[in-house]
């Protein structure tokens, strides 16, 4: 796999989301012991960039990614995040907290639920509206003077917050959902990142050019659920979803819209055809050609998807693939 650079870092241009192994999506098809084994094939196949987070099943995917890098630690790149509470695990319900001492407290948990003594990207996972930015990100500041953190990050912020948090102590990383349905992150009108309560700019005006913002100040952008929540795949065609997959209550997976947005991945399916490729690759490889700054996480709890993803690295579109990408109508549904 091609290599991309995190941090003076070289590491594998797909990374691995591994969310979905413990949180959010079908609960029938989750097996730790296969999630450890497929992480495990993830780094021999120089996927070595990979995310996690506390609220991901309220510590169960920490601790189980801690558990796949018992004696490889040092061969991956690994990243947690602070500032969202599981308030109920059943529901998945969560809440923003970005107290300072909340942020402290979180760190010593994900330190010892992964098992090592440092995190390389500690994100800070949500801007909590009620705590002052300056606050919540000084904490965190502290804690890489601390040794216990190497850098840090944000996700789905504005351009003007990532600019006021940048101006405290590096923005290593951004965070946010990007995929050909999805392009608030790069300025799409009507975009939600960033938008809490407090901000002086509207929903209507977005959260600004994120991509080029980490692209201008040294940043890498990280975007999650490239292949749409599995919609780009081509393998999602009817509103059929266990119970425990939020999918279910997304708009955009509703079974009017879900049908009108198949026309998106007709599209992704044609340029795969061109290239002997999968809409998975195309739809990877369309994030990363965003620029070389760019670092896509998609998750998988299947070796045949890991190895189709993993392989996007190597996907060159060419021009009149990406005008034709770019040109995609937008998506039926809003993102939640």
């Amino acid at each position: 796999m091609r290599n991309r650079e995190f941090a003076g870092t070289p590491v594998g241009a797909v990374g691995l989301g591994c969310m979905g192994m413990s949180w959010a999506y079908s609960a029938s098809e989750r097996d730790d012991d296969a999630s450890v084994a497929l992480i495990h094939e993830a780094l021999d196949l120089g996927v070595t960039f990979l995310d996690t987070a506390q609220p991901y099943g309220d510590g169960h995917n920490e601790r189980l990614v801690g558990r796949a890098l018992a004696g490889r630690r040092d061969e991956a790149v690994l990243a947690t995040k602070t500032g969202l509470v599981v308030t109920d695990v059943a529901t998945m319900g969560i809440a923003r907290r970005g107290t300072p001492g909340h942020v402290k407290a979180s760190a010593e948990d994900s330190l010892r639920r992964l098992g090592t003594d440092v995190v390389d990207l500690y994100y800070l996972h949500r801007v909590d509206p009620d705590v002052p930015l300056a606050d919540t990100w000084g904490a965190m500041a502290e804690l890489v003077a601390e040794g216990k953190v190497r850098t840090l990050g944000l996700s789905e912020v504005s351009v003007a917050q990532a600019a006021q948090a940048h101006a405290i102590h590096p923005v290593a990383a951004v965070q946010s959902e990007l995929s050909l349905w999805t392009r608030d992150a790069m300025g799409a009108p009507g975009g939600l990142a960033g938008i809490v309560p407090g901000d002086d700019q509207s929903a209507a005006d977005g959260p600004g050019d994120v991509v080029s913002w980490c692209a201008a100040n040294g940043a890498a952008f990280v975007p999650y659920s490239p292949l749409g929540r599995g919609f780009l795949t081509g393998t999602v065609t009817s509103a059929d979803f266990e119970d425990t997959d939020f999918r279910g209550g997304n708009p955009r997976f509703q079974e009017e819209a879900l049908k009108a947005n198949l026309r998106i991945v007709d599209v992704v399916k044609a340029v795969a055809a061109r290239h002997g490729a999968t809409p998975a690759q195309v739809a990877i490889a369309w994030t990363l050609a965003q620029g070389g700054h760019v670092l896509p996480i998609p998750g998988t709890k299947k070796s045949r998807y890991l190895r189709d993803n993993a392989a996007a690295a190597d996907l060159d579109l060419t021009a009149a693939d990406l005008a034709e990408l770019d040109a995609l109508p937008a998506p039926v549904g809003a993102r939640y």
